[in-house]
């Protein structure tokens, strides 16, 4: 059995204990550090490359945000989840553009956690459920109707995979075509849905529970 390593950064030594004491009951995944800022998380990120990093989002010295673009920057290739008591809808979208794997917040349900982190590792986009609804709206232009009625069976396979988390080149391996005709369906698919991003497009699918 494989074990995904995790590094957890949070100002708050209390939450982090906690938090590693959740993990550390679950077989397939150990805590491979705990840090308290986010320097440390980019110093700590680069030398022992986690498989995941759950990430604080204000934080005294680099916000998560600030840290969360620097792990982009130095090609860390951890999933970065963000970690948050906030459920504002720039907050997430401000997590979104810099390229965050996912966004749950610090009040969810233990078993929650454990299956978002899971489903993170596995690469799928992640987001506490009371988040989607505000997110999908505020992605998807007011004035477009989205209906998956107009794809083909070919766009609506690669919405799927998108949603999962898959890259253009996974997606193409997975559906037996070439990448450039993966990128043919995404545009076809983006402009029949209203969308201008792999983001938009993952986050409308999350919405609707569509899944591969």
């Amino acid at each position: 059995m494989n074990i995904a390593s995790i590094l957890l950064v949070d100002d708050h030594p209390m939450l982090r204990k906690g938090v590693a004491q959740l993990i550390s009951l679950e077989d397939n995944l150990n805590v491979m550090g705990e840090v308290g800022s986010g320097d440390e998380a980019i110093t700590f990120a680069i030398e022992h490359a986690p498989d995941l990093v759950l990430l604080d989002l204000n934080m005294k010295g680099l916000s998560g945000i600030e840290t969360l673009s620097a792990l982009k920057r130095a090609k860390v290739n951890s999933k970065v989840v963000i970690f948050s008591v906030s459920d504002s809808e720039s907050d997430v979208l401000q997590a979104l553009k810099f390229n965050a794997d996912g966004y749950l917040l610090k009040d969810s349900e233990p078993e929650e956690l454990i299956e978002k982190i899971n489903h993170a590792l596995a690469g799928e986009f992640v987001i506490s459920e009371p988040l989607t609804q505000i997110l999908a709206k505020s992605l998807r232009p007011q004035s477009k109707i989205n209906t998956f009625d107009s794809l083909t069976q070919r766009e609506m396979e690669n919405l799927k995979l998108i949603a999962s988390g898959k890259s253009n080149k996974e997606i193409a391996l997975k559906l037996g075509i070439t990448e450039a005709t993966v990128k043919v369906h995404n545009k076809n698919l983006f402009k029949k849905l209203g969308l201008k991003s792999r983001v938009e497009a993952a986050m409308l699918a999350v919405e609707h529970k569509v899944s591969f």
